[in-house]
């Protein structure tokens, strides 16, 4: 077959002055579906080699993606007279769809004269794996209306489809109808199930499906950790890891991925430790994408040094590596290392994407930095082709408003061809309580009420401007329309792992069963503070008080009685993480550049927007965040 192939090519190459290429010669052929002397003259009848030869050529074309061998091949086809032959249809579809040609190969479908239940699924997968999961679910609609029945492996094609669309109505329907011809029971059935559920955000249907398969395999396992850590539940990743394990699993790369984005989320770094060691042991870790996450992981667990001995033992680094790295030292503070990776990755030759400059941008909006985030934004469309979206956006406003540019910030936001998201007026919002801006404090609080409707923080960063300023009036008519709105305020919490089990605290909190001596040890804390010149900084407790009792309400923050814990727990020697669901305010983050000084250690709080070194007296983030 390859020397009959080699002579359609070379007569095609013969016919260069009427046809350009192999392909035109093809097309004609394809198109007409007739064959003259004129357009092949190497014109041979076919037997059962030929036909044989032609049908591996055809699979041939198909793993290795070559379009124009596999025209060719479809022109012999019609030479031979097989366009009728329903297997040979079935392979030209699927090297069409594996060749992305998704149209050529639905042509193809459409003249058959007779469909066998292997031509749909090929035309459904072919439709799914090209990313048009719209005409895969059209298509699976018309199979029923001819009657033409379906199998467990049409039935997971199109949960696939559903899937990828995140298409809820039709995944229940889906769901019901493998209920009902018990397809759910196989292995494949259930596992597309599962992760077309957990992608839907349907995941207590997820689960049922789950724990009533009989037969798991390591996919069906690792689609429901990805499914946990997706919506969110990530201790019930966990969980189910450790599940995995006991049952003697082998682990892959997809599920050790995705416990160690739960690991990640969670800021567990004793879990990820141990997920770690399971990367060791079973030799994943040579996976891009797992060194990925382990980076990722150790960055958000507050241990930069580990994630920069991942990423530089890592091989083969692809572009993700890369922006996890960067993005591991913009959440430190780390501008220089930062800064310079991002030149590095470029002259390693890799082309920076949109996440590297969301990452760069973050940088200089977190240091400061006005000039240089101008620089690196004119950059991305005129040297690396990458256009600015909604997130390099919010990062300018950001940069702005933090330098105290809040009029400059505001016209970003006027003029970016799409409309403003919440987290940009947010941005710009708390922007103005630093710079004190009650003007465009109350436009950006406008958006964010109409935006965010039941979100209190909101209304509390507005008041907090009006307190900013001593517009009591103001502040006491916000908060009534906040007590008369049904928003939400969230509840500063702060949290701490010790030996493997992890504290909550809370301001003021008198639940833990060591509340009474943390506000001992705390009390003698804070005094010999006082000796280095440390003062309650009242002005960031923003009610209308007495200045005792402002006092009192900074005394107890929830970070504070974290450190106070951790102090009492963990060795001398051993640095405290403390995770904090809101942003640490500057009297806390003053109380803890004093007390790193005083306990002569590494204490490092991770907020919602970065992470916090403190060490010696100074932190990380320069003050700045």
């Amino acid at each position: 077959m390859k020397a009959l192939i080699t002579r359609y090519v070379k007569a095609a190459h013969r016919l260069s002055s009427h046809y350009k290429n192999i392909s035109a010669v093809a097309n004609i052929i394809i198109e007409t579906e007739t064959v003259t002397e004129e357009q092949d003259p190497v014109w041979l009848e076919a037997d059962e080699t030929h036909v044989k030869d032609l049908q591996y050529t055809l699979q041939r074309c198909a793993l290795r993606r070559e379009p124009m061998e596999g025209k060719a091949c479809h022109g012999q086809t019609i030479q031979f007279g097989l366009q009728l032959d329903t297997l040979t249809s079935n392979m030209l579809i699927n090297m069409y769809s594996k060749c992305g040609l998704v149209g050529s190969g639905r042509k193809v479908f459409d003249k058959m004269p007779q469909r066998s239940l292997v031509s749909w699924n090929t035309m459904i997968g072919s439709y799914t794996q090209n990313g048009n999961e719209g005409e895969a679910l059209n298509l699976f609609v018309q199979m029923q209306r001819e009657g033409a029945g379906f199998s467990e492996f049409t039935m997971s094609g199109v949960l696939c489809a559903c899937a990828a669309k995140s298409a809820v109505f039709e995944c229940r329907q889906l769901h019901a109808v493998a209920l009902k011809t018990a397809m759910d029971l196989n292995v494949f059935v259930g596992t597309a199930l599962l992760d077309v559920c957990a992608k839907c955000n349907l995941i207590k249907d997820a689960i049922r499906v789950f724990e009533s398969m009989s037969d798991r395999s390591a996919v069906t396992w690792s689609s429901m950790v990805a499914g946990y850590v997706q919506n969110e539940l990530y201790e019930e990743a966990l969980v189910l890891f450790h599940r995995a394990q006991v049952t003697g699993l082998e682990l892959n790369q997809f599920i050790i991925s995705s416990i160690i984005s739960a690991c990640a989320a969670l800021a567990a770094l004793i879990e990820g430790n141990q997920v770690h060691a399971v990367v060791c042991k079973t030799g994943v870790g040579a996976h891009v994408f797992v060194a990925s996450a382990l980076v990722d992981m150790y960055a958000k667990c507050g241990s930069i040094k580990e994630a920069y001995s991942v990423f530089s033992s890592a091989e083969g680094k692809n572009v993700v590596i890369w922006n996890a790295m960067i993005s591991g030292f913009s959440r430190h503070g780390r501008s220089l290392e930062s800064m310079m990776l991002f030149e590095k990755m470029q002259q390693m030759g890799l082309q920076p994407n949109e996440v590297t400059y969301v990452s760069v941008l973050s940088v200089c909006g977190h240091m400061g930095l006005v000039e240089k985030g101008r620089r690196y934004f004119d950059m991305m469309a005129k040297e690396h082709n990458v256009i600015p979206n909604v997130l390099h956006y919010s990062c300018m406003v950001d940069i702005l408003g933090r330098t105290g540019l809040i009029i400059e910030a505001k016209k970003v936001i006027d003029t970016i061809p799409f409309d403003a998201t919440a987290s940009m007026w947010g941005s710009l919002l708390a922007s103005c309580r630093v710079h004190r801006n009650v003007e465009v404090a109350e436009v950006a609080a406008k958006q964010l009420f109409e935006l965010e409707p039941n979100n209190a923080g909101n209304h509390v960063l507005l008041s907090n401007v009006y307190a900013a300023n001593r517009r009591w009036e103001e502040v006491a008519r916000s908060r009534k329309l906040l007590n008369d709105s049904e928003a939400k305020k969230e509840k500063g919490k702060s949290w701490i792992e010790i030996k493997g089990k992890v504290h909550t605290f809370m301001a003021g909190d008198r639940c833990h069963p060591k509340i009474l001596e943390i506000f001992s040890r705390l009390e003698d804390l804070l005094e010999e503070m006082r000796k280095l010149g440390y003062r309650g900084e009242t002005e960031h407790d923003l009610h209308d008080v007495e200045e005792r009792y402002k006092q009192e309400l900074l005394r107890h923050h929830s970070e504070k009685l974290a450190l106070t814990f951790g102090l009492m727990c963990l060795p001398s020697c051993a640095p405290i993480r403390i995770m904090k669901n809101l942003r640490i305010c500057g009297d806390c983050h003053s109380f803890m550049k004093f007390a790193s000084t005083i306990a002569g250690r590494e204490i490092i709080v991770r907020d919602t927007n970065r992470f916090h070194l403190f060490k010696n007296g100074f932190c990380s983030c320069g003050d700045f965040w």
